[in-house]
């Protein structure tokens, strides 16, 4: 049976939530299990199109930066006061002092916030590795200046990494060895600029080689690249199909899709469907 592993992009703004675009947010799919990765502003809404907050398996966050994480506070709010009666908090995969930094923002009192009525959680450290229902998450430690994590999802053979926030580095590369699809930020304008934090729309493309990865999606990109140039400009360092994290834009990882020809110099451009925009060589 094929495996059914896809991702949906909820947002994929930075540095703070466009019109139509909300911050770093996806949701992860596969055997009926599902993993919301990031919670930047906007997200929590743009989840509720594809299920509600109790039909979530488990939460993931790559980095505690207010761009990737804003939208907890108010998860925390909606599990313990809206219509969701709870079976179990649900698991919080997160950087160390994840749990006391939610509930620092929370407190408004002497009694610290009781963020763990919302989420079991659970800190990250390099290697980390977990089941959620059908899905294998492993999670390495990655470049970003401050403790951030790269995400590895495997099911069934299929495999989608993402990079969080994260500058060119070994950890990540690694981790998205022959990976089917590779999730990869772009958020700086050159890769100069990327001061050892970020991924350039080139380094996008030079991990996602380096790595073998089957197909790369550009996300994260920074305000001063229009998407259309960072998905080209990737494509300029990676022979395989390379696509922009439109939000709302859904892509199966299906494992199918052709690998890295490096003797294929022909690029299509296709156009912004589901999948977002899109180069296929």
């Amino acid at each position: 049976m094929a495996s059914d592993l896809r991702l949906t992009v909820l947002g994929s703004a930075t540095p703070c939530p466009a019109a139509g675009n909300p911050c770093s947010g996806y949701l992860v799919e596969g055997g009926g299990t599902r993993v919301w990765a990031d919670a930047g502003s906007g997200t929590l809404g743009a989840l509720q199109r594809y299920a509600r907050l109790d039909q979530v398996d488990a939460i993931w966050i790559s980095h505690l930066h207010a761009d990737h994480t804003a939208d907890l506070l108010t998860a925390s709010y909606g599990l313990r006061h809206a219509d969701i009666e709870l079976a179990a908090p649900i698991p919080l995969y997160g950087p160390p002092g994840i749990a006391d930094r939610l509930a620092a923002f929370l407190t408004h009192g002497e009694r610290r916030s009781p963020v763990e009525q919302a989420f079991a959680v659970h800190e990250l450290h390099d290697g980390h590795q977990v089941r959620v229902g059908a899905l294998e998450l492993t999670s390495r430690e990655v470049a970003h200046g401050m403790p951030a994590f790269a995400l590895r999802v495997n099911h069934e053979g299929r495999s989608l990494v993402y990079s969080g926030d994260s500058a060119p580095c070994a950890a990540l590369t690694e981790l998205a060895a022959a990976c089917g699809t590779l999730l990869c930020e772009a958020a700086c304008a050159d890769t100069a600029d990327g001061a050892g934090v970020h991924h350039s729309p080139e380094d996008a493309g030079d991990t996602a080689t380096a790595a073998g990865a089957r197909r790369l999606i550009v996300t994260h990109v920074g305000r001063a690249v229009e998407p259309v140039d960072a998905v080209r400009r990737a494509a300029t360092r990676f022979p395989g199909p390379v696509a922009y994290a439109a939000p709302g834009a859904v892509f199966p990882v299906d494992g199918h899709e052709p690998g890295p020809d490096a003797s294929s110099t022909s690029v299509t451009h296709m156009d912004p469907t589901e999948c977002g925009i899109s180069y296929l060589r």
